[in-house]
Formats: C-alpha cells, structure tokens, sequence
C-alpha cells in the first residue's frame, strides 16, 4: 500500500454532523468516508474526461 499523506481539512460544524451521521450508516470512520468519497470523484472524473477526448 503507498504512503498516505496527512493534511489538515475545516468543515463547518454543520457539515461534519451530516457527515457523521453518513458514516456510521456506511460503517466507515470519517477519515475512511472522505477518502471513499474523494476516490469515487476522481473515478467519475477520470471517465469524464476520457469522454470529453472522444
């Protein structure tokens, strides 16, 4: 597995709460959440992109 990096991330309070909540109904830790999350926006990217080339 590659290094992970450590960075520091603000949300507001709201949306830590919501995202929270997000986590404990995928049995995720937020930091494995965001990470999920993040993955999949790149993923949909990647495909997007590959399509705007055609």
């Amino acid at each position: 597995m590659a290094e992970k990096k450590a960075f520091v991330l603000r949300v507001n309070p709201e949306m830590l709460k919501e995202l929270e909540a997000w986590t404990q109904e995928d049995f995720r830790s937020v930091n494995g959440q965001i990470e999920y999350l993040l993955s999949e926006a790149l993923r949909k990217r990647r495909r997007t992109r590959g399509r705007d080339k055609e």
